[in-house]
């Protein structure tokens, strides 16, 4: 064991000893939400997902998970069509589904859950279709991962992966990637800003390229569904349209291809972007998660020159020292324990061992981050996720409770 990760190891245990008892943990409230239990982005579920993790292992760690998911659990679960992966009975279906599998437990608990996942995603299927026939553009929370059909459709993947409601989110998803019949923009071009700002502040909307907010969300869950066999007519030619799209913005830079994050009606008019060069490499919205987008969509299809520039891409980006700087935290979504999770993920399905080769330097870069940030209970963007990262990094097993699933990472 290296020096680093002996570190990592004792950091995972500090972070995990910090959040043995959700009565004494109140996190720091992010962005001036509300902290809500039933969060998997910041509530007791992400830490539930830590636990789960640990009870695979070490089933001494049973309780404390028990704790952590009767206390997600705890009050009126959100099963409306506001809920999704990170928010409300998916969020805390997925956590069961992990507890489940980790303790043995939890199966009736689990049915019912997966049941009213359902339930939300056939609405939320329905209001999508309804809102492409009227020709109208969508919201981000439609479509993306952190709250839309692609999140949803990432845990039908993969609890269900044969039942109907996998392909009807994916049938929806080629349906999402076809032109818009009034405005010739791509179906996911929406009329508000990143942030949901109103059309009157983001005039003419944007076209989002992130992982967790934009269309690389859909082109990986597509790609994933297909390399398990799974396709539902059109599959291949909404694949297609998102490769193009990325392939018409990419951008070239002396450390390799990068990608913007968002572009604006004026851009697409212009046909050039304001963003001088890569900014924050990050799973969310950087380089990393848009490569591994990539990479999954060049496995599925035998594209072997996406696939290899996809990891070309990577490569160059973490090899960037001042891309490198810009990474200033330990977090999943946008600090180095999101840029570590995806490089160990394109690194397993990579063709030469150039990305694995930095993913000792990349476990460095968490460890001086850990050492010096808060704890907290966040999953996206505290101490839970980094801490499941940081095993990844001192195991190198792929993670027993599948928690990258959420990232759509695997």
């Amino acid at each position: 064991m290296t020096q680093t990760t002996a570190t990592l190891q004792t950091l995972v245990d500090d972070i995990t000893t910090s959040l043995l008892d959700p009565a004494t943990m109140r996190p720091a409230k992010s962005g001036g939400h509300q902290y809500l239990p039933q969060s998997l982005a910041g509530g007791a579920a992400g830490v539930a997902l830590l636990h789960s993790e640990h009870t695979f292992t070490r089933s001494t760690h049973s309780p404390t998970l028990h704790a952590w998911l009767t206390t997600a659990a705890r009050g009126n679960l959100n099963g409306s069509t506001s809920a999704g992966l990170f928010f409300g009975v998916p969020a805390l279906a997925f956590v069961t589904a992990a507890a489940t599998e980790a303790t043995g437990h939890y199966r009736q608990s689990l049915t019912q859950l997966t049941a009213a996942t359902q339930q939300v995603t056939r609405a939320r299927l329905d209001a999508a279709h309804a809102r492409i026939d009227r020709g109208e553009l969508p919201a981000l929370a439609e479509f993306d991962l952190i709250r839309g059909l692609t999140g949803l459709g990432a845990y039908h993947l993969h609890r269900q992966p044969d039942h109907d409601v996998t392909r009807d989110v994916l049938t929806y998803l080629v349906r999402l990637t076809e032109p818009n019949q009034k405005t010739g923009l791509p179906g996911w071009w929406t009329n508000h800003g990143p942030t949901g700002q109103p059309p009157s502040d983001f005039p003419g909307g944007h076209g989002n390229f992130g992982l967790a907010h934009g269309i690389t969300g859909p082109l990986a869950l597509l790609s994933l569904a297909l390399r398990a066999g799974i396709a539902v007519p059109g599959h291949l030619d909404a694949i297609a349209r998102i490769c193009q799209w990325l392939d018409d913005w990419q951008q070239d830079h002396p450390a390799g291809p990068w990608w913007p994050r968002t572009i604006t009606l004026d851009e697409v008019r212009a046909a050039r972007f304001d963003q001088a060069g890569p900014l924050q490499p990050s799973w969310c919205y950087g380089t990393p998660g848009i490569a591994r987008s990539q990479q999954l969509a060049g496995l599925a299809t035998g594209d072997h020159t996406r696939r290899r520039a996809a990891e070309t891409a990577l490569l160059g980006c973490i090899t960037d020292p001042t891309q490198l700087a810009r990474v200033d935290g330990p977090t999943l979504c946008h600090g180095s324990a999101g840029i570590l999770q995806t490089t160990w993920r394109v690194a397993r399905d990579a063709e030469t061992d150039d990305l694995t080769a930095e993913l000792p330097g990349l476990a460095d870069l968490l460890r001086e981050h850990l050492q010096t940030a808060p704890h907290s209970t966040e999953l996206l963007e505290g101490s839970a996720g980094a801490a499941l990262a940081a095993l990844t990094a001192v195991t190198s097993d792929v993670p027993h409770s599948g928690w990258d699933v959420c990232m759509l990472l695997a």
